[in-house]
């Protein structure tokens, strides 16, 4: 049976949200940041008036802990891109069902 053209309040496909991205000097910003953080804490840790074990257990600390953080964003970031993936297969999967069905097509 032939069926006409779509109509076009079917066609979603500009709905779909548009992936973000940060600007230059917002990449900077955090980069530096970061760097000023890490060096400022490093500089305390080695002025820090205790021995070479007490540093370097501190120091190792700090590793771990900023190891843990990026960790934990990337785990947080892709839990939430996975979750706007299978909306957005679910949206599209729901737009061709419409889009196919034929309300006056005997059953």
């Amino acid at each position: 049976m032939w069926r006409g053209p779509r109509p076009a309040t079917l066609d979603r496909m500009s709905d779909t949200p548009v992936k973000q991205q940060s600007t230059a000097a917002f990449y900077g910003q955090a980069v530096a940041s970061f760097a000023l953080a890490m060096i400022a804490t490093a500089v305390g840790i080695f002025r820090l008036d205790a021995n070479a074990w007490v540093r370097g257990f501190l120091a190792i600390a700090v590793l771990y802990l900023v190891t843990s953080a990026f960790t934990l964003a990337k785990v947080i970031r892709d839990r939430q891109e996975a979750g706007q993936i299978v909306s957005r297969v679910d949206q599209a999967r729901l737009e061709k069902l419409l889009a196919e069905h034929d309300p006056f097509e005997k059953l």
